[in-house]
C-alpha cells in the first residue's frame, strides 16, 4: 500500500506544537503537566478532522483508531512528553509523522486493515524516573508496586499525580487489552546521536534497542589526612575508581559498545582528606546480549584489578538492567527499502536510547525509522534536524507503514 503523505503538513503541526509548548528555553511538555495536557489538546484538535475514534486507556495513553476492512491493526505513533527544556522533535516527530500518515490514509478511504495512532504517556520518565511508563503498562511489564511511591522533585507521589489525570496505577495493566488485534508497530524518531549526520545520511533504519547494564561500583580504601599520609601509604578509593574508568573506555572500544561513568561520589569528600570510598555509577550498552555480558564481565575484572592496585576493595550494587530488544527482520527490510527509495541511501543502526518501541517489540513485530540529528544533540533546546531530512524521514516512515498494512491485510504479518 502506497501512502503519498505530505510531510509539510506534519512539519507545520510540529511548529504549532513548538509554539504552544516551547520557546527560547526549549520544550515544556513534562508528562502530567499543564503543558503536556495542552500538547494533547492540539493533537486532539487535529484528530477531530479525521474519521477516528479517540480515547485514553487505563494507563493514560491516547489512542485514535481508524477502522479498516479488518480488525487486525497496525499501530503508529510515539510520545508528546518531553524532558524539561527539551527539543522540539524528540517524540513529537513520531506523533506528528504518524498523524500525517493517518490523515493521508483516511483521505484515501477505508484502509484494508485498522490503523491506530498512539501517543504514549510518560515515555521520558523525566518527572518520576520511570521511563516507558505507558507502553510498559500496555505490554504487561509495569509493576505497580515498583512505581506507585516514586516521588518527583516536589515530593509528590506518582500514584497521586496520575490519579488527578484519571489513571489508577493498580488498573494500568488493564490497558494490555489494546494489543488484542495489533499485528505491527512502527515508530518514527530523531536519532538523538551523531551517526547519520557523520555519514552525511538523512535517514536510517533501526535494528533494535540496545541492552543496558547499570550498576553502582563501590571502591573502599582508607580515609586519611591529605597532608600527613605519604603517597606510598595511601589507599585512595578515588585513584582506584580512576583506573577503573580509564579501563572502561578500552572495554567499550574493544567490544564496539559504550561504557559511561556517569558520576563518582567520594567520601568524606573534602579537600584535606584522601577518599575512603568512591561510588561509581556505571552504564554499559550493547545490541548483542552476549557481548553486553562480556563487557560486564570485563568490567568486573577491571574493577578488581584497579582496587588491588590501590590497596582497596570493591563491591557491586545492581541498579537496573534491560536486555537488548531486536526489531522484526521483515519490517527492518521494509524500512531499509523505504529509506533507499526516498533518499537513495540507507544505514542500519541500533538505538542507544530506549523508546516505546522496545516495549512493543516484546509483543508484536516492530521497527523504527530515524532521521538525522544536527550535531547529535537531543534532550536540549538546541536539538534540531534539517527540514529536508525530516521530510525524507516522514516519507520513509509512511512507506514502511504502508508495507505493514499490506502484509497485515493479507494475514501474513
Amino acid at each position: 500500500m502506497e501512502i503519498a503523505c505530505q510531510p509539510a503538513r506534519a512539519i507545520a503541526d510540529l511548529r504549532a506544537l513548538a509554539e504552544l509548548t516551547g520557546g527560547q528555553g526549549g520544550a515544556r511538555r513534562l508528562c502530567w503537566s499543564e503543558e503536556w495536557v495542552a500538547a494533547r489538546g492540539l493533537l486532539r484538535e487535529r484528530l477531530a478532522d479525521l474519521p477516528v475514534v479517540v480515547d485514553v486507556d487505563e494507563a493514560g495513553n491516547l489512542w485514535a483508531r481508524l477502522d479498516g476492512e479488518r480488525p487486525e491493526t497496525v499501530v503508529i505513533g510515539s510520545h508528546l512528553d518531553s524532558v524539561p527544556s527539551g527539543g522540539w522533535l524528540d517524540g513529537a516527530l513520531g506523533v506528528m509523522g504518524a498523524l500525517e500518515t493517518l490523515r493521508t490514509i483516511a483521505e484515501d478511504g477505508t484502509p484494508p486493515c485498522t490503523v491506530s495512532l498512539v501517543d504514549w504517556a510518560d515515555e521520558e520518565g523525566a518527572r518520576f524516573g520511570r521511563s516507558l511508563l505507558g507502553s510498559s503498562a500496555v505490554c504487561g511489564t509495569l509493576d505497580p508496586e515498583a512505581v506507585r511511591d516514586l516521588r518527583d522533585a516536589g515530593g509528590e507521589r506518582l500514584a497521586d499525580v496520575l490519579a488527578r489525570h484519571g489513571v489508577d496505577v493498580d488498573r494500568a495493566s488493564v490497558a494490555t487489552s489494546r494489543l488484542a488485534d495489533v499485528r505491527a508497530y512502527i515508530e518514527l524518531h530523531i536519532e538523538q546521536g551523531p551517526v547519520l549526520e557523520g555519514l552525511a545520511l538523512p535517514v536510517g533504519t533501526v535494528l533494535g534497542t540496545v541492552g543496558v547494564e547499570r550498576n553502582r561500583v563501590l571502591f573502599r580504601g582508607q580515609a586519611a589526612h591529605a597532608g600527613s599520609t605519604p603517597m606510598a601509604h595511601r589507599r585512595d578509593a578515588f585513584l582506584a575508581a580512576s583506573r577503573f574508568a580509564l579501563t572502561l573506555r578500552d572495554i567499550a572500544v574493544r567490544h564496539g559498545g559504550v561504557c559511561t561513568t556517569g558520576d563518582v561520589a567520594c567520601t568524606p569528600g573534602v579537600v584535606t582528606a584522601i577518599a575512603g570510598v568512591a561510588a561509581v555509577l556505571l552504564d554499559q550498552r550493547h545490541l548483542d546480549a552476549d557481548v553486553l555480558a562480556a563487557m560486564l564481565a570485563d568490567a568486573r575484572v577491571a574493577a578488581s584489578e584497579a582496587a588491588a592496585a590501590e590497596g582497596c576493595t570493591v563491591t557491586w550494587e545492581p541498579i537496573w538492567r534491560i536486555e537488548p530488544i531486536p526489531f522484526h527482520d521483515e519490517l527492518i527490510a521494509a524500512a531499509r527499502d523505504a529509506c533507499l527509495a526516498v533518499s537513495g541511501s540507507d544505514h542500519a543502526l541500533p538505538s542507544g536510547p530506549l523508546h516505546d518501541a522496545a516495549e512493543m517489540a516484546r509483543r508484536v513485530p516492530t521497527v523504527m525509522v530515524f532521521s538525522s540529528s544536527t550535531k547529535g544533540i537531543s534532550h536540549a533546546k538546541e536539538e534540531d534536524t534539517p527540514v529536508e531530512h525530516l521530510e525524507l524521514a516522514i516519507r520513509a516512515y509512511a512507506n514502511t507503514v504502508g508495507h505493514a498494512i499490506t502484509r497485515v491485510a493479507e494475514g501474513s504479518l
